[in-house]
């Protein structure tokens, strides 16, 4: 299915039914809008607080008003002239009320518990609490006045208090603002729970840590390393030690890390009470690392996409120097670069990844289209699937109409995080706990950090190779200025990957799958092993993303993992909504969550 760059024209129609006739067979319509418990009169008698939005209803549903004159001739001519009466009040009326029911619906959902893992509240110098880009000493800790300048910027939501929160340097914190805007369509941030991340002190923090070591430790190796037969000596070790964690949330094969499973994707879910429910997605742990949609040329009209990409050398990395460190806690620049590889080629290493991650391109948009240029078929659901006379185009059930969401989903899924991100978490990143761990040991703190990571073979190896108990970093800037949960990338792969999952069928199997070629990272070769599926590859893409900005080292696997969950239900709530304005008879688009359950929105 390629894209048609005229689908958002339609074809004339030699006959058309009477909007009463066509509301009718309209199950939405029929039950909602026009049945006997929602007549004019009972809905303008409820809707008085709409008063506003009555009246601009009115004068949009009014009837072409234009005088003949010349040419100009009246719409309502036309339809008489062909036989083809139009309601416009009708018509109108139906797009308010649609807009009504879709709010209510929003605002019936529950608000559900946000608990949060106490650090803000627990530690008095907020060493648990994300502070980058506000003045610290020279231990790090932030100085409370700044701290308290954004507090009371996120308490009084009054824009004139953003603007005295107190900097350390250039840097500005990224759109504390935008999680208060109010999205017109979709969930509110606050009607979306994510688990409490994992405390400073816990061994759950821990184990995160020492992946995120061993991330850094393994950024030069081939992704083709990770998998069961490898005999590359980092995985291994790598493998060895996340198994002696007393607690490691990522993947796992029979109860254990395995070098196939080591860095791939999880989802994090709300369970019981404050539990979490930790899931590996379906298809996550079949076949290569790579997502095939990373591996594949974007189709892009009479133009195309390379996947070859542009990628950092071996060597970079950054924030190995506590003075440099420090700088970038207060908001300041590192004043390096990174040198780039003068070759353009596939991902083939950790760092590669990381370097995608960091950042992006057309991913969820690319992948909409390499969908079509495979062959994938729509999702059954899709009622143009089995129409005899019509196809669907941007307007409704096609690609253009995807894509339209796909934006969309990406704005609003980063409110939702953003939400999370300043109004009720505000973790440290990953590099400040970086931060701690270096004071513990060389400056003699008592930070509460868990032994585990202290005496993992991912902190020893870390000092070993870059002379440091920093967590080296991939970026020479590190973390964007916001905190560490949710993970803003994460929330967009997330929320993409469920909308192109509700308009594709997942159970495709992908055509001639390859994979980067060992000796040439230029070309691709076959893959030859399992059969790898759409769902199967989306999810993969949704993690390879999220993962990827560990691989960087600037986001724990919770952050992705929590986040992928909460962009899911953002794109779940986008389709319910989009779901109550169609014309077309339409059962609800049905498909795979990341934790193997099928649902029908």
């Amino acid at each position: 299915m390629q894209v048609d760059p005229n689908s958002h024209k339609g074809s004339e129609q030699d006959t058309q039914a009477s909007s009463e006739d066509k509301l009718k067979q309209t199950p939405i319509a029929n039950k909602r809008f026009f049945g006997s418990h929602a007549s004019r009169r009972s809905f303008l008698g409820r809707a008085g607080l709409f008063s506003a939005a009555s009246v601009v209803a009115g004068v949009l549903g009014s009837p072409f008003s234009l005088k003949k004159g010349g040419d100009i001739v009246q719409a309502t001519d036309i339809n008489r002239r062909y036989n083809r009466p139009f309601d416009y009040r009708r018509f109108v009326d139906k797009a308010y009320r649609v807009r009504l029911e879709a709010a209510a619906l929003e605002r019936n959902i529950p608000i559900p518990p946000h608990p949060t893992n106490g650090d803000d509240e627990r530690y008095p110098n907020k060493i648990g609490s994300d502070s980058r880009g506000l003045p610290h000493n020279q231990l790090g800790e932030v100085k409370l006045e700044a701290y308290n300048s954004l507090t009371k910027a996120l308490t009084t939501q009054n824009p004139n208090d953003y603007e005295n929160i107190i900097l350390g340097g250039t840097r500005k914190l990224v759109n504390p603002q935008g999680p208060l805007a109010i999205s017109l369509e979709g969930i509110n941030a606050a009607q979306i729970a994510v688990p409490p991340p994992p405390a400073l002190a816990s061994a759950d923090r821990a184990a995160e840590a020492v992946e995120l070591y061993w991330q850094a430790l393994l950024r030069d190796v081939p992704l083709s390393k990770l998998q069961n037969n490898t005999d590359n000596p980092k995985v291994l070790a790598a493998v060895e030690d996340l198994n002696r964690l007393s607690v490691f949330r990522g993947p796992k094969q029979n109860g254990r890390v395995t070098p196939q499973t080591l860095f791939r994707g999880s989802v994090n879910y709300v369970g019981s009470g404050s539990s979490t429910r930790y899931v590996t997605p379906p298809g996550v742990l079949n076949g290569p690392y790579l997502s095939q949609f990373l591996l594949l040329t974007i189709p892009w009209g009479t133009q195309s996409v390379s996947p070859l990409i542009r990628t950092a050398l071996p060597g970079n990395d950054f924030l190995i120097n506590f003075q440099e460190w420090l700088t970038v806690q207060n908001g300041g620049s590192s004043g390096k670069t990174i040198q780039y590889d003068p070759k353009n080629r596939y991902i083939v290493t950790v760092r590669d990844l990381g370097e995608y991650a960091h950042i992006g391109g057309p991913t969820y948009v690319g992948a909409s289209l390499i969908l079509g240029s495979i062959g994938t078929p729509l999702n059954p659901g899709n009622p143009y699937v089995r129409s005899r006379t019509q196809s669907g185009s941007a307007a409704t059930f096609a690609v253009g109409h995807l894509q339209a969401l796909l934006n969309l989903g990406t704005s609003r899924a980063i409110r939702a995080s953003y939400w999370q991100k300043y109004y009720v978490h505000r973790i440290l990143r990953p590099e400040a706990y970086g931060g701690l761990i270096y004071n513990n040991i060389v400056n003699k703190t008592q930070y509460p950090i868990n032994s585990e990571v202290l005496n993992s073979k991912a902190l020893a190896q870390t000092f070993s190779t870059f002379g440091t108990y920093l967590l080296p970093q991939a970026y020479p800037e590190a973390a964007p200025i916001h905190s560490s949960y949710t993970g803003g990338a994460a929330a967009t792969a997330g929320v993409n990957i469920t909308l192109l999952k509700a308009f594709f069928d997942e159970n495709f199997v992908i055509p001639s799958p390859v994979v980067p070629d060992p000796k040439d990272p230029t070309k691709v070769i076959p893959y030859s092993g399992s059969p790898l599926t759409v769902g199967g590859e989306l999810n993969k893409l949704a993690t390879n993303y999220a993962i990827g900005r560990g691989h960087g080292g600037i986001h724990w696997r919770s952050d992705g993992s929590a986040s992928l969950a909460l962009g899911e239900k953002v794109a779940i709530s986008l389709l319910r909504d989009e779901r109550l304005g169609y014309n077309e008879i339409f059962n609800g688009f049905t498909f795979t969550k990341f934790d193997g359950t099928r649902v029908t929105v």
